[in-house]
């Protein structure tokens, strides 16, 4: 498993929702806060985000924005248009007869665990906006085109269709965050992700986190020096390469106790402990727990 793979994963629960909202002006809606993730497209027309915290933004056609967490914002043709209560993500579509222009808008939430958020969607901005460039992020643009058709005409098959569309505009919409942060002089962990050699050392932990990874040999996938890699993993992460291994560790062995019946002797052993004593001394020290309470306040 990649790293924006697993990041994902460990924070993705429930199933995500999604509308379509064709929007006359004058016409504004508020979205009140939630513990998941929202998303909005402009499919056609123009608009306003009204974050929470920030300064309002113009929005235009085939421009994307992304809210990791969500305090609460608005929408609306204008920032001074009166505005409706409006649930991101819930059920019910909105039209707006105004007379004046019209919006097309594909609005999405997603449902996120934030009791252990992975430190790469921690970092995230609170609006991530991706402003529509010819020649960009065709993946994302054709998923973004997939997703509006289905919701436009739905046929045999639509509500699984939507359900995995969704988790891959939610991947693409981060891997091109991400690839636009790489340009120019990154830092934090889109600058992780951007150097081959934290990207690999990274990459080897995700995908194999049972392995008795030590430093020496993480530098070596990395081709670096021990101490070299250290540093460079540090600063460039956040923290050092062994406390992340063990963090993402107990963050595998965490869903693996809520979502499987696995004994502990073998979640203790696909993460990397050959000794459930040891395991469970650390997971409690991660969680305040041990992993069988964990189990139980999950079940």
């Amino acid at each position: 498993m990649d790293v924006l793979s697993g990041a994902v994963t460990t924070m993705r629960t429930g199933r995500p929702h999604s509308n379509r909202n064709r929007l006359g002006a004058p016409w504004g809606l508020r979205f009140p806060p939630t513990d998941g993730a929202g998303f909005h497209i402009v499919l056609s027309g123009t608009c306003w985000l009204l974050p929470a915290h920030a300064a309002p933004l113009r929005l235009a056609t085939g421009d994307i924005v992304f809210l990791p967490r969500e305090p609460g914002h608005a929408l609306a043709d204008d920032p001074t248009s009166p505005l409706t209560e409006f649930r991101l993500g819930g059920r019910d579509r909105v039209d707006a007869p105004g007379t004046g222009p019209v919006t097309d808008l594909l609005c999405g939430a997603y449902v996120l665990d934030r009791s252990r958020p992975h430190p790469l969607l921690a970092d995230l901005p609170d609006v991530v906006h991706l402003p529509a460039q010819v020649g960009r992020h065709q993946r994302l643009r054709t998923a973004v085109d997939l997703l509006g058709a289905e919701l436009a005409e739905p046929r045999a098959g639509t509500t699984a269709s939507v359900s995995a569309l969704l988790d891959l505009l939610l991947l693409y919409m981060l891997r091109a965050w991400f690839d636009d942060q790489a340009t120019g002089a990154p830092t934090g962990w889109p600058a992780a992700l951007a150097d081959p050699a934290v990207s690999a050392a990274l990459h080897a932990m995700h995908a194999e986190p049972e392995a008795p990874w030590t430093v020496r040999e993480l530098g070596a996938r990395a081709g670096l020096s021990r101490s070299v890699f250290a540093q460079r993993f540090t600063t460039l992460v956040g923290r050092p390469p062994l406390a992340y291994l063990t963090w993402w560790r107990m963050t595998v062995a965490a869903g693996l106790l809520r979502e499987t019946d696995a004994p502990l002797s073998t979640v203790a052993r696909r993460c990397g402990y050959s000794s459930e004593f040891a395991f469970a001394k650390t997971f409690k020290r991660e969680f305040g727990v041990a992993p069988g309470a964990h189990r139980r306040q999950h079940a």
